[in-house]
């Protein structure tokens, strides 16, 4: 194999296991064990924050925070989830669970119910983007049990105000009281009025996105994420001096990193390769970086024969059934519908490449900052405790 692939450690080392730490601290128990080195007992008694900022890998915070308030509260590394995206990994956050049971296995996912490639968060077709959500029951296509469910203590799930009454974010946030936020001042504000509230014990999962918009559009090596993140640590430094006195300790992680692709020749747009394209029976789902492909019966020789001789440098190709067996979505006994929403087959890209098909509707633009995929920069995000 070309490529070092990283691959998530359910065994102790992800953030699954992190969310198995945090639930054992409040008295509860997990499907997966905690996380290994984590010192549960140092929290058992404390107010928690979990402070997801979405896109900010171990490697980015190494690589541009050196003498930052977050790198010098680093305590090591955590592997996300497969695919290392955010509809996999926030859900991994808010269930405790990998996406072997919950079942959301990437941005563009193949709902059989439906019989439609959906944009699962928004919860609306791809083609289109038609709402589902006066057609569809999310809890018909999303039934895992919320992390905040039975947990002992006051929960609270605060989410940006354009999502946070989402049919998903409901049912993620199940448990805790949702808050909403407008912007970044207003995101610390009320992250501090609530900890100061009451004497209550706390848990409160916060998540901010921005800093992945920005890699998704200027790159991880613009100065505009930098800027971003500077801005971030400032605010999380003030805050952890504002609640120092609530008995409260704060968590800081990702859901994924991202990798850049700016080379015209790593993006592998589908509409040139007519051969590939007529071997499949419907629009590519996953992400860029862990692309499902369901490919027509009487195709399968063909789809095969053309991932091996023409983007063997771009892809590693493998069956998606063997990669549940494997345990590459996680541990355990697999949700029944997941079978059905990885395709028949998994491509993982290799380097930086990335592979893109467009349905009708959708605009050509290309991203340069991607995830999903297994390269330590999208993979292994930092686990902070302050």
């Amino acid at each position: 194999m070309k490529n070092k692939f990283n691959l998530p450690n359910y065994k102790g080392g992800s953030i699954v296991n992190l969310m198995s730490s945090i639930k054992k601290a409040f008295g509860g128990e997990s499907l997966y064990q905690p996380l290994r080195g984590f010192d549960v007992e140092s929290i058992s008694d404390k107010n928690i924050i979990l402070l997801v900022v979405d896109g900010m890998g171990y490697e980015y915070v190494k690589k541009y925070g050196k003498d930052s308030f977050l790198y010098n509260n680093l305590k090591g590394e955590m592997t996300s989830v497969l695919p290392a995206t955010t509809a996999s990994a926030m859900t991994s956050f808010t269930t405790g669970v990998a996406p072997q049971q919950h079942g959301l296995t990437g941005w563009f996912m193949y709902l059989k119910e439906i019989g439609a490639v959906s944009v699962i968060l928004p919860f609306a077709t791809r083609v289109g983007g038609l709402s589902l959500e006066k057609k569809v029951r999310y809890e018909d296509i999303y039934s895992q049990k919320s992390f905040f469910e039975g947990l002992k203590g006051e929960s609270f799930a605060l989410k940006d105000k354009n999502y946070s009454d989402s049919v998903y974010s409901l049912l993620a946030s199940k448990g805790a009281k949702r808050l909403a936020f407008s912007n970044l001042n207003d995101f610390f504000r009320q992250i501090e009025n609530t900890m100061k509230k009451s004497k209550k014990r706390k848990f409160m999962l916060a998540y901010w996105a921005k800093f992945d918009s920005i890699c998704h559009h200027k790159g991880t090596d613009s100065k505009e994420a930098l800027k971003h993140f500077i801005q971030l640590d400032k605010k999380i430094a003030r805050l952890a001096k504002s609640i120092k006195d609530t008995n409260t300790t704060i968590i800081v992680t990702a859901d994924h990193g991202l990798i850049d692709t700016k080379e015209e020749n790593k993006i592998i747009k589908l509409e040139n390769h007519p051969e590939l394209y007529e071997t499949l029976s419907m629009p590519l789902s996953g992400e860029p970086r862990v692309v499902y492909c369901y490919v027509k019966p009487q195709k399968t020789k063909e789809f095969e024969t053309y991932i091996k001789t023409k983007l063997k440098n771009a892809c590693e190709m493998y069956k998606s059934e063997e990669l549940i067996q494997k345990n590459y979505f996680g541990l355990y006994e697999p949700n029944e519908k997941i079978k059905d929403r990885v395709g028949d087959y998994t491509l993982i890209m290799k380097d930086n490449f990335i592979m893109k098909d467009v349905v009708f509707g959708e605009e050509k633009n290309n991203l340069i900052g991607n995830h999903g995929g297994v390269s330590r920069e999208e993979m292994i995000v930092p686990l902070i405790v302050i």
